[in-house]
This record gives structure tokens, sequence and C-alpha cells, in this order.
């Protein structure tokens, strides 16, 4: 119960962080939930940079589609000054460029798309075979073991629930190297409002928890347990289908490559239904820190 009245207060924190502040037009400031982290997390800026496009875009046009290149590390002690710009209005599409601001300097730009809704061809690859949600253990119990190895990581506050179907990286470094993929159940740790730029932010937010796992494994390391430096560099996500975040959605990841001391990681969210509703691709940095 503790751990459930934890994850409630973590998500209305959350909810809290993606409700942005206007201050002017298309300008508006986000602050960042204090956790141990030094720096902002990739996910909160993503997720907040997309709170703005949506704020200056009709309720029926939906985001179909962004990309973002992280430029600088956030500062999570001052508040992000979000700017929009509206590219353009067109009668299905609407295109609209976001830039985060610290410091006097960009620390983030996104550039998202929204698109009302219009009917077409329909097709899509099933849904990966795996086990229920329910069936598998919480994160809690993932990491309970591990927990002193990992540090701060392990004791965040948590506002989305994962319960992992393959090994996380720091149960596998244990095992070694394997096959580049990484299969977890995600949903927000309460129920959210119905509002789906709401549940769009959050996912967004929750894309980048777990999408360079499938790197992580492919070498055997973990972030906080090994002397790897991560970073995200850019994000790209594609929204397909209409979901809910408050419900399990199996997050898929695999990765093709790695070189240049940065690897590549493609995502998919299914919903338990069988629907592939977003799409997610990564570049991150991943350098080996020096002695």
């Amino acid at each position: 119960m503790a751990e459930a009245a934890g994850g409630y207060a973590a998500l209305a924190q959350l909810v809290e962080v993606l409700d942005l502040e206007p201050i002017e037009v298309d300008i508006f400031r986000g602050v960042s939930p204090q956790t141990a982290l030094q720096r902002v997390f990739g996910g909160q800026v993503a997720g907040q940079a997309l709170v703005a496009a949506g704020r200056t875009v009709p309720p029926d046009r939906a985001v179909h589609s962004l990309h973002a290149y992280f430029l600088r590390p956030g500062d999570p002690a001052l508040p992000i000054v979000y700017t929009v710009d509206r590219i353009r209005d067109g009668r299905s599409f609407t295109s609209r460029r976001v830039v985060a601001v610290q410091h006097g300097q960009a620390i983030f730009s996104l550039s998202a798309s929204f698109q009302a809704a219009e009917s077409g061809f329909e097709h899509q690859d099933p849904m990966p075979d795996v086990p229920d949600a329910e069936s598998l253990p919480t994160f809690e119990e993932r990491i309970a073991p591990y927990a002193e190895r990992i540090g701060a990581f392990a004791t965040l506050p948590r506002p989305i629930e994962l319960r992992y179907i393959d090994d996380p990286p720091w149960v596998q470094r244990d095992a070694g190297p394997r096959d580049a993929r990484s299969r977890v159940w995600m949903r927000s740790a309460g129920p959210l409002p119905d509002d789906p730029l709401l549940h769009a932010c959050a996912l967004t937010f929750a894309s980048d928890l777990t999408l360079l796992d499938s790197v992580q494994v492919r070498h055997g390391v973990a972030f906080g347990a090994d002397r790897v430096l991560p970073a995200s560099l850019d994000h790209a996500m594609w929204f397909h289908r209409p979901f809910r975040f408050d419900e399990w959605l199996l997050y898929t990841s695999e990765s093709p490559s790695a070189t240049g001391g940065r690897g590549l990681a493609i995502g998919r969210f299914w919903s338990r239904a069988g629907d592939h509703v977003v799409t997610v691709v990564q570049e991150g940095l991943l350098r080996i820190a020096r002695s």
C-alpha cells in the first residue's frame, strides 16, 4: 500500500509538472520535480514541450509525430521557459516548433505535427506474444536486490508503473550480453484525466525511461552500476492510434546499431487489445567514463 501511495503522489506531481504556466502568448514556464537527479530527465522536457505545442493547437487535432533534439543538460533547480513558433495552420495539419530555454540558452528543441481526424488505409504488424502484466513482478520487487548497487535511481519517485518481461539491465549485467531487445509493460501509477493531450505527454515522458535498455543489455552494462555516461541525443515519436496511458501498454525496443559512443533504439507501444499505438526512435550517447 505504501508503494501504491508513493506512486499516486509521484503521478500527481507529474501531472502538475506537465501543467505549464502560460506567461505570455505562446510562452510557457515549466518546473522540475524535486529528485536526486543532477540534470532534467529527458522525458520530462520532451513531455513539457509537447504540452506547450498542444496548448496552441485546436483540440480536434491530435499529435501524430514529434522530432526533438536534446541540446544541453537542463538544471532541475531552475524553471524552463518554452517558446512556441506557429509554423503552419493548414486545413488538415498544424505544425509547431518549441524551444526550451534556461540561462538564456536553448537546452531542447521540438517540432510537432498535429492532424485532424480522417479515414484511410489501415494495417499493422501483429503484437508480440508476451505474458500479462499481472503475472510479472513489480518494479520494486525486481530492483530490491540491486538497490544498493544502483544508487539513487532505485529510490526515485515513480509516477510510472513498470513490469519487466525480459531481465532489466541491472539484472542482465551479471549474466553478460544478450540480444539487443527489451520488453516491459508500463502505465501511469493511477488514473489520468480524460485529456488525450495529457495521455500523449505522459507517454512521451515515459518513452525515455527504458528505450536505451536494449543498448545496455547488448553489452552487459547498466546505467548507475557501470561507468557508462548516458544522455539522450535525439528523440522521434509517431502516434498511430488512440490510447489511454492509465491502462497497461507493452513497450518493446530493440537496438540495431551502436557506434561512435552512440546507440540507436527503436521502440513500439502496444495496447492490451493488440493495437500498435506509438513508435519511438532515439539515439543516445553512451560514453564509457575514464577512470
